[in-house]
């Protein structure tokens, strides 16, 4: 009996080593409307990359990209609504188990929104709400440098640690970050502008690991069924343009980033929610309130610039402060209406039927701190 039972180990050993399980896994969108996810993960051998997928784990379709890489990013088409999915990845012989993450729903839609994730905080509460979504306001990270050294532009270890930190949130919910200046800082910034730049503003390692619409340092993503648009823009730590403490793109009327904003929030048929990483009184106010009149045409502005809950309230318009370690300095806007030092998120729901979007925020705790619903806007109508 012994000799059959190290024959049977030494028969079953080889192929439980062979296939090493993938563990890191995160979903994102690349395309402008969700149709389609990328599943994204990380393998210790480079090879294709893989992805089965399919309503059941029965009947699973396969689409496999010919690459040597240990960075894997696949785009797989969603056909249809209000379902689970299943999948798996594969590149070589390591594996991930089968995961499932939601199709988009017809009748209401749930989106929450975090920032300022330097710490690993409990988010138990958050992933609760069952999101079909999960957005971010700047500030996933601590910085580049500390993990990868000084100067390292491409080194991603930073964004595997934070994918690493929740598994099963980042394998079920697709995930569209914006940047902060934590996002892309190569170098200590010390007490005045060094020689060198202190910050990456390509953002090469946060576009590297994320697969994100247009240039990824800058996005638009909407779901139609909604008539609701977000929008990322790369704005933080303004105030240093020109040195070498720089974090973001150019922000002037004559910018890229203005020029293409002024374009994507034409004609937005319902609600527009714009994302970035600067204090919101900051950025309205440049340009002689330019930036102001145009986020005119949307529902709401959110940051993560400060560690701190708050909303405020100019010309119709809402502005939302929000992050995960809500317990610092609190810069209050002149126009707030709510403002507390908790730790939290927005929670945002859309109705399809009359399209209100309702917005609360709450605490890591769950507790609602705040609550707005705003009526869907008349369609295709543009605010001065």
């Amino acid at each position: 009996m012994k000799y059959l039972i190290l024959f049977s180990c030494l028969y079953l050993f080889p192929q439980i080593v062979s296939a090493e399980e993938i563990q890191q896994i995160w979903l994102t969108h690349k395309s402008h409307e969700p149709d389609q996810i990328v599943v994204n993960w990380l393998s210790k051998e480079p090879g294709d990359s893989v992805v089965r997928f399919g309503l059941s784990r029965e009947n699973m379709k396969t689409i496999q990209i010919k690459e040597e890489t240990t960075l894997h990013h696949v785009e797989i088409p969603i056909a249809h609504r209000d379902t689970i999915y299943f999948y798996s990845v594969k590149t070589g012989n390591q594996k991930s188990a089968v995961a499932t993450f939601k199709a988009y729903p017809t009748d209401e839609l749930r989106v929450a929104i975090v920032a300022d994730w330097q710490s690993q905080p409990d988010l138990s509460h958050l992933m609760k709400e069952d999101v079909h979504l999960l957005l971010t306001a700047g500030d996933n990270i601590n910085n580049l440098w500390q993990k990868c050294g000084p100067g390292e532009r491409d080194c991603i270890t930073p964004y595997v640690n934070l994918i690493s930190a929740y598994p099963k949130l980042f394998r079920s919910t697709p995930f569209m970050p914006v940047l902060g200046n934590h996002d892309r800082q190569i170098h200590p910034r010390g007490k005045k502008p060094p020689a060198h730049a202190v910050y990456d503003i390509e953002a090469i390692a946060f576009r590297r690991f994320f697969e994100l619409p247009d240039e990824e340092w800058k996005w638009h993503f909407e779901i139609p069924e909604f008539d609701v648009r977000f929008i990322g823009l790369d704005f933080n730590h303004i105030s240093d343009f020109g040195n070498s403490w720089q974090t973001c793109h150019a922000f002037d009327q004559n910018s890229a980033q203005y020029r293409w904003y002024d374009s994507v929030t034409k004609n937005v048929p319902g609600h527009l929610v714009t994302l970035y990483n600067e204090r919101n009184a900051s950025i309205r106010s440049q340009l002689q309130g330019g930036w102001h009149r145009l986020f005119l045409r949307g529902t709401m502005c959110v940051t993560g610039f400060g560690y701190y809950a708050e909303r405020a309230e100019l010309d119709g318009l809402t502005y939302y402060n929000t992050s995960l370690g809500g317990k610092g300095a609190q810069y209050a806007d002149p126009h707030s209406k709510f403002l507390a030092g908790k730790d939290g998120y927005l929670m945002l729901t859309c109705e399809r039927s009359s399209g209100k979007l309702t917005v609360e925020m709450k605490s890591l705790q769950g507790e609602i701190l705040d609550r707005q619903i705003f009526s869907k806007p008349a369609r295709g109508k543009i605010k001065p």
